[in-house]
């Protein structure tokens, strides 16, 4: 009987700490989709569960995090209802309408999807999930918290991940950087950190539901005092890069104008150098999609880059 008791104290603690803040969003370009998260919860007390259960990907599609007071019945709903091809503002009304406990005021949801070749999304914070709790939506992004410090949570969260330049997985890795903040999930004050464990994944298009081709994943134990969202970028930068290269790297032994920046169709390359020169470019990836040599003027051709 007493064990018993042990594990539903144990599982109503994952009910209701899950989770605390988290992003969702898609690249409608390349199609990529992804999600990413933390929270001040000690996993290794919830051996049955990857830390980044909560965030649900269909390649090519869109994502789903599902958080506060946690239930994977609610979860089980929202993945049949994308796959339904139900729209993200649909999928909300539909949970709200059928929560498996009959109580949507007590959950958070975050949504993405691309319709059409268009990105749409949706978020739901109830009434009695956790304060301070709220949602923030972008054309393509939805940042959702609960048990937070407060609303610069969110509010850094966004800024960050809007600007960074690189591909979705950096964006994704600045939102949570833009949460590393003593306490960000109120109940970690005490431990000095924002939270207990992190992660961050992206699935690409041919990507298998379930098995993104990028995911990292970090937790810590209470009172370590390890800031997880650190630990996840020493791992991110292992096999990630996100530097830009700007004009501003131009070696000046060769005067070159780049222009228009930003450039949506032509880019235009003009030196007054009478050495024939080599343009390489390189996508964020470092895979080699450009190889020409000129010199005078040279256009690039980038509406399908």
């Amino acid at each position: 009987l007493i064990l018993l008791f042990t594990l539903f104290l144990l599982s109503d603690s994952l009910i209701f700490s899950q989770d605390t803040f988290s992003i969702v969003a898609v690249d409608s370009i390349t199609g990529e989709v992804g999600s990413a998260g933390a929270s001040c919860v000690d996993m290794s007390n919830f051996p049955n569960y990857d830390v980044d259960f909560l965030g649900e990907l269909f390649p090519g599609v869109g994502a789903i995090n599902t958080q506060a007071w946690y239930l994977e019945a609610n979860q089980e709903n929202a993945r049949n209802r994308m796959n339904a091809g139900d729209t993200p503002s649909q999928i909300i009304e539909w949970l709200e309408n059928n929560d498996a406990q009959n109580q949507p005021q007590k959950r958070q949801y975050g949504i993405v999807r691309i319709v059409n070749g268009s990105p749409q999304t949706a978020a739901f914070t109830g009434t009695l999930t956790d304060d301070y709790k709220n949602h923030v939506l972008g054309p393509n992004y939805s940042i959702q918290g609960n048990i937070l410090k407060g609303q610069e949570v969110l509010d850094s969260m966004e800024a960050r991940f809007l600007r960074e330049e690189g591909d979705l997985a950096c964006k994704l890795m600045a939102a949570l950087q833009g949460a590393k903040m003593v306490g960000a999930d109120s109940r970690c004050f005490s431990n000095g950190t924002s939270s207990l464990f992190s992660f961050v994944k992206v699935a690409q298009t041919d990507d298998v539901f379930g098995e993104p081709s990028f995911l990292l994943t970090v937790k810590t134990a209470n009172d370590a005092g390890i800031e997880p969202i650190d630990s996840l970028q020493v791992l991110f930068d292992e096999v990630k890069t996100c530097t830009t290269v700007s004009i501003k790297d131009l070696n000046n032994e060769y005067p070159i104008n780049i222009f228009p920046n930003p450039v949506t169709d032509q880019l235009k390359l003009e030196s007054n150098s009478q050495d024939r020169l080599q343009v390489e470019m390189y996508n964020t990836d470092g895979k080699l999609i450009c190889h020409n040599e000129f010199n005078g003027n040279f256009e690039i051709n980038m509406k399908n880059l």
